[in-house]
C-alpha cells in the first residue's frame, strides 16, 4: 500500500480501525516486554532465537487479537450515519469509546503481570475459572492489591494515550464515507477474524524449548479466549494413540495388583474385585487436603524456615509418604484425584464438567461398609462447583453456611480461618460417630491469596504471603489434632494429611516434576506403624491406599493402586497442565501434548528433564492410561 493511500484510509473511518490496531499492538509488546524482563531470572533461556521468537510470533498473535477486538469498532463505524458522524460532539463519543477500549487495554495488561506472578504463564484454563466465579475472585483481588490506586493509575494512563492519539482520531472525520464503501471495507476486515479463526491456535506460538518463551510469544487476551473455547480437549482426536487393537486388555495389565480379580475381564470395564484377607477395620478417616503445600514447605523435605512446626513434628509419629506427586495444579483436580482415583483428563476437571453424577468413588465404599460421608469446606461450596460434585457422588456436603457469624474469627473472600472449618468438622464428626463411623474429607483454604489469617495465632503478620499462610495452616492443623485427641473416636480414628497441588507449577518447561510433588502423613496411633513410604506414588493411589490399610475387600473402579500390594518396579504418578499430561516412571517422563506429540525425558535427582530418545512401551502405557480414562468418563463407564 502506498504512502498516498494509506494516508487517505487514515483519514477517514477506517484509520479508527487503524489506531485501534496500533493501540492494542503498542499495549501488548509493552506488556511482553515488562513480563519478559521478569521472566530472565525466573528461567527464560535469554538467546536471539527465543527473542526473535517471542517478539515476532508476539506481534503475529497480537494482529490476530487486534481481529477480534476491533470487532466492534468495525460495527459500529460502519453502522453509525454520516450525518451522526460528522457533528461535532459526536467525537467526544469517539474519544470515551477509545478511552474505554484503552483502559480495557491497560487493565488486561496489569492483571495478566499479577497472574504471571502468581501462575508464571499468559491467561489460561485458570484465568478462565476465574471469570466465572466473578464473586470470590474480585473479593480476592480487592483484598490482595490497591485496587484503588491500581485503577486511578489505568485511568490516567489512559486519558495520556487519549490526549497522545486526540489528533489522529479528529483527522478521520474530515473526509466522508457513503454507506457502500463502508460496507466494503466491513466486509473485508471480516476476512482478518474469520481467518484467525479457522487458521490460528494456540499451540502456533509453542516454538521453544523454554515454557516462559513460549508464553511470552503469545497475547494474554487471544488466550483467554482460546482457553474458553477449548476448555475440553478430546483425547482421540488430538494424542496420540495406543497402539494395538485391544488397549482393555493393556490397561488391565496395568492396573491389575495381586489382589484384584478381574469381573468382566472380556468387556469394556475395570471393575474389578478387591480381596484383603485380614479382619476390616472399620476405624473413622478424616482425609484432609490442604491448599497449595508444596512437600518443600516442610522441614522433612529440607526447608529451614521452619513453616510447619506441627507437620514435622506429627511425621515422626506418623507414616510419611516421601514420594508422592499431585495430578494438577488446581484443588478441582487434587479433589478429582482423591476422590474417583482416576488420571486426569485433558481440559478441565471432572468435579466442573457436565455428567459427573454418580461415579465411583471413595465415598462409594465407604457408604457400603455403613460410613457417614462428608466433604467440609470453608468456603461456599458452589466455588468449582464442589458442592454439585460431592453431592452428587455419596457425600454430605457441610460448607461455610453452616457456620453462625458468632463462630468465625476471620474470614476472606475463599472461606473461614482453617481453625474455624476444623471446629466445624469436629462439630461434624462429633455428631455422625455417635451412630456409624464417618468419612471426612475436609478442604482448607487458608493457604490462599490473599494470605491473611487471625492475629496472634503465629510470628508471621497476616497479609505478609504465602509463608505465614502456609505457617498457620499448619498451626490449625495442629489445634484441629489436638482437639480430637480429646474426643472419644481419636483411638479410632486415621487421619490422612496431605496437599491438593503445590504452591506453584511454573519452571522452565512445560511439566517440572518438582512442582508436583506433594507430601502426605498417616496419623493414626493406636493403628499405623510410624514410617517412611518413599515408593513413587501419585495422588490416584491415595484411596485405594487407605482402603488397604483398613483391609477392606470391595468391587473398585478405580485406576489406583494399593501401594502396599504393589509389586516392586510398577510404581507410576501422573501430572498435568490442562493440555500436556505427563507420565512418570522411574527416571522417566513421558509428556503427551495435543497434535499428537509425545516427549519423552530423564529425570535427574534433582527431578531436572534431559531429552531422550523415545521410549514405545512408556509412551504405550501413558497413551493407554490417558486414554481409558477420557473413554470410561465419556461413555458412563466410571458410574
Amino acid at each position: 500500500m502506498s504512502a498516498n493511500c494509506m494516508r487517505k484510509l487514515c483519514s477517514q473511518r477506517s484509520g479508527l480501525v487503524v489506531l485501534m490496531v496500533i493501540v492494542l499492538v503498542s499495549i501488548s509488546t509493552a506488556t511482553r516486554l515488562f513480563l519478559l524482563g521478569k521472566s530472565v531470572a525466573a528461567g527464560l533461556d535469554f538467546t536471539v532465537s527465543n527473542l526473535l521468537g517471542i517478539l515476532l510470533l508476539g506481534w503475529f498473535y497480537d494482529l490476530a487479537n487486534a481481529a477480534y477486538f476491533s470487532i466492534p469498532i468495525v460495527l459500529y463505524l460502519w453502522l453509525v450515519p454520516e450525518r451522526l458522524f460528522r457533528k461535532i460532539w459526536h467525537r467526544y463519543v469517539l474519544y470515551f469509546i477509545y478511552f474505554a477500549f484503552t483502559f480495557l487495554l491497560i487493565f488486561d495488561a496489569v492483571a495478566e503481570w499479577f497472574f504471571w506472578d502468581e501462575f508464571n504463564t499468559r491467561f489460561n484454563f485458570i484465568a478462565v475459572d476465574y471469570l466465572v466465579y466473578t464473586t470470590e475472585v474480585v473479593g480476592n483481588i480487592y483484598q490482595s492489591y490497591p485496587m484503588g490506586w491500581i485503577i486511578l493509575g489505568i485511568s490516567l494512563a489512559s486519558f495520556a494515550i487519549l490526549y497522545w492519539i486526540r489528533p489522529w482520531i479528529e483527522a478521520t472525520c474530515l473526509n466522508p464515507v457513503v454507506f457502500k464503501q463502508r460496507t466494503k471495507l466491513a466486509a473485508l476486515y471480516t476476512l482478518f477474524p474469520l481467518g484467525a479463526f479457522f487458521f490460528v491456535s494456540s499451540k502456533l506460538h509453542h516454538f521453544s524449548d523454554n515454557a516462559y518463551a513460549n508464553e511470552l510469544s503469545g497475547n494474554g487476551m487471544y488466550e483467554l479466549f482460546s482457553a474458553y473455547r477449548n476448555n475440553e480437549l478430546d483425547f482421540d482426536q488430538f494424542y496420540q494413540q495406543p497402539t494395538g487393537e485391544n488397549s482393555v486388555a493393556a490397561l488391565h495389565q496395568l492396573i491389575r495388583t495381586p489382589e484384584t480379580t478381574f469381573i468382566h475381564p472380556d468387556q469394556q470395564s475395570i471393575e474389578r474385585k478387591i480381596a484383603n484377607p485380614r479382619v476390616e477395620q472399620k476405624l473413622n478417616v478424616v482425609l484432609i487436603t490442604v491448599e497449595s503445600l508444596s512437600a518443600d514447605f516442610l522441614g522433612k523435605f529440607g526447608n529451614t524456615d521452619h513453616l510447619t512446626p506441627f507437620l514435622d513434628s506429627l511425621a515422626d509419629h506418623s507414616l510419611l509418604f516421601t514420594n508422592l506427586y499431585a495430578t494438577g495444579t488446581r484443588t478441582v483436580r487434587g479433589l478429582e484425584a482423591t476422590s474417583i482415583c482416576i488420571p486426569p483428563l485433558p481440559g478441565q476437571s471432572i468435579v466442573r464438567r457436565p455428567e459427573n453424577e454418580n461415579l465411583f468413588s471413595l465415598a462409594t465404599v465407604f457408604n457400603s461398609k455403613g460410613y457417614e460421608s462428608k466433604f467440609i469446606y470453608g468456603g461456599y461450596g458452589y466455588f468449582d462447583n464442589m458442592n454439585y460434585y460431592f453431592e452428587n457422588n455419596g457425600y454430605d456436603v457441610v460448607d461455610r453456611s453452616a457456620l453462625d457469624d458468632s463462630e468465625i474469627d476471620y474470614e476472606n473472600i475463599w472461606g473461614v480461618a482453617d481453625e474455624n472449618l476444623f471446629e466445624l468438622a469436629i462439630r461434624e464428626i462429633d455428631r455422625s460417630t455417635a451412630d456409624q463411623p464417618v468419612f471426612a474429607h475436609i478442604m482448607t483454604t487458608s493457604n490462599h491469596r490473599p494470605y491473611t489469617y487471625p492475629d496472634g495465632r503465629i510470628d508471621i503478620p497476616s497479609h505478609t504471603g504465602r509463608s505465614g499462610s502456609v505457617k498457620y495452616t499448619d498451626y490449625a492443623i495442629g489445634q484441629f489434632i489436638k482437639h480430637a485427641a480429646t474426643k472419644k473416636w481419636f483411638d479410632q480414628t486415621v487421619f490422612v494429611i496431605l496437599a491438593d497441588h503445590c504452591a506453584s507449577s511454573a519452571g522452565k518447561t512445560e511439566l517440572p516434576v518438582g512442582k508436583y510433588h506433594i507430601p502426605m502423613l498417616i496419623y493414626a496411633p493406636s493403628h499405623v506403624e510410624p514410617g517412611v513410604m518413599d515408593r513413587l506414588m501419585s495422588q490416584i493411589d491415595v484411596g485405594p491406599t487407605v482402603l488397604g490399610l483398613l483391609n477392606f475387600s470391595y468391587t473398585s473402579k478405580f485406576f489406583g493402586y494399593d501401594m502396599f500390594k504393589l509389586e516392586a518396579g510398577r510404581e507410576r504418578a501422573f501430572i498435568s497442565t490442562y493440555q500436556n499430561l505427563g507420565y512418570i516412571k522411574g527416571k522417566s517422563l513421558v509428556i503427551l501434548s495435543p497434535q499428537k506429540k509425545v516427549e519423552t525425558f530423564v529425570l535427574d535427582d534433582k527431578l531436572e528433564p534431559t531429552a531422550s530418545p523415545i521410549d514405545p512401551t512408556l509412551v504405550q502405557e501413558a497413551a493407554v492410561y490417558y486414554q481409558s480414562a477420557s473413554h470410561f468418563f465419556r461413555n458412563g463407564l466410571m458410574k
